[in-house]
């Protein structure tokens, strides 16, 4: 990367597209989430009009490199090249791709550098394209979220210090260490989860269909805490799909 701090200019950044939406009459406002960067706030001048260069470029969930210049809250996108790799996304592969990104926008602070998250959301948008099941996908993505945002669960030892046993049942809650089950039923605001369910998720492991079940309990739980019991707009779709006929994997 080629960084200009001094005139506000920043050269071919790696970034995607979290939102679009018109400003004026010909342009895009647009939020990105960069690598070094975290999301920022663009506008692109002109890209609305029918023959302008950017107006097929600037698509989310597509891998881009984008310049841009100023000191505002709002800078000015200079250029945007395709960086290619990701075909675009269709039916539930695109809905889950606009999930990261709103779980992104709600999560992250503008102008806030988020290192440790950019490998994570690039790593799940290319997933997403490919023949990994969705469910394990999102589960990999929500985790690796909570993590680089300091919220990861203890998911190794217990809340007396004891190593976690594939062969026991733990009650999880949102920012405590797993207590061992007991014959009373779970608290509310809590989820049963199977001993090896948490070291699976310890090893980044989810590939087995309860674990990603028992998973998106948990990250629920958490990210239900993050967003201060806010709903998410995909979420709901996802649960109208469902309600539909459409497949859901991402309820595995």
């Amino acid at each position: 990367m080629s960084s200009h701090a001094s005139s506000g200019k920043i050269d071919r950044q790696p970034g995607y597209i979290l939102h679009a939406q018109p400003y004026r009459e010909t342009s895009l406002l647009l939020d990105v989430f960069t690598r070094d960067h975290g999301r920022v706030a663009l506008v692109a001048r002109g890209a609305r009009r029918p023959r302008a260069e950017l107006r097929g470029l600037l698509l989310p969930l597509q891998p881009l490199e984008l310049s841009w210049f100023g000191k505002n809250e709002v800078r000015t996108l200079h250029s945007a090249d395709w960086t290619g790799g990701v075909p675009q996304l269709a039916g539930l592969a695109l809905i889950s791709g606009f999930y990261l990104n709103e779980l992104v926008v709600r999560l992250t602070a503008r102008d806030d550098p988020h290192p440790d998250l950019w490998p994570v959301f690039d790593r799940a948008v290319r997933s997403l394209a490919g023949s990994r099941p969705l469910a394990e996908t999102l589960r990999v993505f929500e985790l690796g979220l909570i993590s680089s945002l300091g919220y990861a669960p203890e998911l190794r030892q217990d809340c007396h210090g004891a190593a976690v046993r594939a062969d026991a049942v733990y009650v999880c809650r949102s920012g405590h260490a797993p207590e061992p089950g007991t014959d009373m039923p779970p608290p509310p605001q809590s989820a049963e989860i199977a001993g090896a369910t948490l070291l699976a998720m310890a090893n980044n492991d989810f590939s087995d269909e309860l674990t990603r079940r028992q998973a998106r309990g948990l990250m629920r739980l958490i990210l239900s805490d993050l967003l201060g019991g806010g709903r998410l707009a995909t979420r709901d779709l996802l649960q109208a799909l469902s309600f539909s006929g459409e497949p859901n994997d991402i309820k595995e």
